[in-house]
């Protein structure tokens, strides 16, 4: 069962994180390049900030947002800001998704998000929890995916894994962390293989931050991911 108000305040704590660490930057750093490709740290704490603001209207029951188009361009607008505005807007808009999530709901309803994808309102404060916490990573500030709660790492892989689950252009595919403890994703086509190492490591790979070289493959080479 989904706790939301449990995951409402891991994404208050996660959001108190990157805050702090974010603080700890200056404008020249800002302006560096994350770890995502073509976009610099400003890039994504503007995009941390209007998706905080996104995810308050899918629980409001309007549209994510406007269009992709405007999404993009929020993002280009925001990111070249000063240290100071960001930090605002960051918190700002934290704000405004933790007060969304304390009003009286039934979070048991359906909710839309981008593409026409459906889910229950109760699993939002996780979606952006996992927003949270792999940005901060993304910053390139010193916060690894070796950092991430274990909590946090053992749902984001078996959400992952969902995601993949039924998809044809991934061969049956069981993953196995270290605990021995075992998932299955992908589709029914293929020669089945099998995936494991350290669950961080299975979550880098299925996350598309790590490219999966520290994993250990039976069975086959090791499935090509399509983009999340």
């Amino acid at each position: 069962m989904i706790d939301h108000a449990h995951d409402l305040a891991a994404v208050q704590e996660a959001t108190d994180r990157l805050l702090t660490a974010a603080a700890a930057l200056d404008n020249a750093a800002l302006a560096g390049p994350s770890r995502l490709p073509g976009w610099s740290r400003g890039h994504v704490l503007a995009h941390l900030a209007r998706n905080a603001d996104a995810l308050v209207n899918v629980l409001g029951g309007r549209p994510m947002y406007e269009s992709g188009e405007a999404r993009d361009a929020d993002i280009a607008r925001d990111a070249p800001r000063p240290l100071d505005v960001h930090l605002a807007d960051l918190r700002d808009s934290a704000d405004r998704f933790r007060a969304e999530g304390a009003r009286p709901a039934d979070w048991s309803r359906t909710v839309e998000l981008r593409n026409g994808v459906l889910d229950e309102a109760a699993r939002i404060p996780f979606r952006r929890l996992i927003e949270v916490e792999l940005h901060h990573v993304d910053l390139g500030v010193g916060y690894e995916l070796e950092d991430l709660p274990d909590e946090f790492v053992r749902r984001e892989i078996q959400f992952l894994a969902d995601r993949f689950a039924g998809n044809a252009a991934v061969p049956p595919t069981t993953l196995t962390g270290n605990n021995g403890h075992s998932l299955s994703t992908g589709g029914d086509q293929g020669a089945p293989v099998t995936v494991g190492g350290p669950p961080w490591d299975l979550l880098g790979w299925l996350a598309g931050r790590r490219d999966g070289s520290a994993l250990k493959v039976t069975g086959g080479p090791l499935p090509a991911l399509p983009p999340l």
